[in-house]
C-alpha cells in the first residue's frame, strides 16, 4: 500500500487497535521518505461505514462513572478516558484526509502527521494506564466524540470548525490545569504525558486553523463570520463552555475578535 486514501480507507474500516497504530506509523513513514502518493483513486465511502474496535464499550457521557483522582482507580479510569480521546483523534485526523478530496497535498501530509501524534499521544497514555494494571478497552469510554465526525462529514468548513477549532481547542483550556494538579500529585510523568500532549495539540489546532483560513479564502468568505455562523448553526451544546485560555488558542490561530465572541456566547 502506498497511497494515503489506501491507507486511510484502510484505517477507518478494517483496523484493530494495534493495527491502526501500525498503519499509522507506516503511513507517515512513507510520507517522510516521500513514498506516499497523493492521488484520489478510490471512491469515499460513507462515515456510518467507519468501523472501531470492538472494545470499549461505550457510554453515553451521562452514564460515564465519575472519576476523582486521589484513588488508584480514579487515576486508572481518568487515564483510560483521555486515552480514548487521544484514540478517536487518530480516527478524526485519518477521516478528515479520507473524506475531503481535491485539497492541496500539503492538507494531507499536515493531518497525516496530526494522526501520526495522536497515535503516540495515545501510546504514552496507555503505557501510563497499563501501570495501574488496566489497558485500553478494559474500562468504558464516552460515546460522543465521534458524533461531531458524523455531523460534519458533509463539508470540510464545518469539520475544521467543529473539531479542531471547537472540540480540540477546548484542550488548550482544561489541560495547563490538569498539568498542574499531577504536579502536585508529584506525577511527573503523567505530567510529562500531558505537556507532550499539550504542545503538540495547539500545532493541530493551528493545523485547523491554517486550513479553515485556506477554505474560506478559496470559497470568498470572510473567515471570522463564517467561525461564528457555523458554531451557531452546528455546536449543539447551547452556549459554550467558558474558560478560554487566550495565550494558547492565540497560538494556535485563533484571532482576538474571535475570542471576544467566543466568551461573549460562553457560561
Amino acid at each position: 500500500m502506498s497511497n494515503i486514501f489506501e491507507f486511510a480507507q484502510t484505517a477507518l474500516h478494517e483496523s484493530s487497535c494495534d493495527g491502526l497504530l501500525a498503519l499509522t506509523h507506516e503511513a507517515q513513514r512513507l510520507a517522510r521518505k516521500g513514498e506516499l502518493r497523493f492521488e484520489s483513486v478510490i471512491p469515499v465511502q460513507s462515515i456510518e461505514n467507519v468501523r472501531f474496535p470492538e472494545r470499549p464499550l461505550l457510554l453515553p457521557p451521562r452514564e460515564m462513572p465519575k472519576r476523582k483522582l486521589g484513588t488508584p482507580a480514579g487515576l486508572a479510569a481518568f487515564f483510560h478516558a483521555i486515552a480514548h480521546v487521544e484514540f478517536v483523534a487518530i480516527y478524526l485526523a485519518w477521516d478528515i484526509v479520507y473524506r475531503f478530496r481535491d485539497l492541496p497535498e500539503e492538507f494531507y501530509q499536515d493531518w497525516l502527521r496530526v494522526a501520526d501524534e495522536e497515535a503516540q499521544h495515545f501510546e504514552l497514555l496507555r503505557a501510563k494506564l497499563q501501570t495501574f494494571g488496566v489497558d485500553y478497552g478494559d474500562l468504558p469510554a464516552h460515546s460522543g466524540l465521534w458524533d461531531l465526525a458524523q455531523d460534519t462529514a458533509h463539508d470540510i468548513l464545518v469539520r475544521l470548525a467543529l473539531v479542531p477549532r471547537c472540540m480540540e481547542a477546548h484542550g488548550l483550556d482544561v489541560t495547563p490545569p490538569l498539568i498542574e494538579k499531577f504536579k502536585q500529585l508529584s506525577d511527573e510523568n503523567a505530567a510529562a504525558i500531558l505537556t507532550r500532549i499539550l504542545t503538540d495539540e495547539v500545532g493541530h489546532v493551528a493545523l485547523g486553523s491554517k486550513w479553515f483560513k485556506f477554505v474560506c479564502v478559496q470559497q470568498n468568505l470572510d473567515v471570522e463570520s463564517q467561525y461564528q455562523t457555523l458554531l451557531l448553526t452546528y455546536y449543539k451544546g447551547g452556549m459554550l463552555k467558558g474558560g478560554f485560555n487566550r495565550e494558547l488558542r492565540l497560538a494556535a490561530g485563533f484571532s482576538e475578535t474571535e475570542l471576544d465572541w467566543l466568551v461573549a456566547h460562553s457560561h
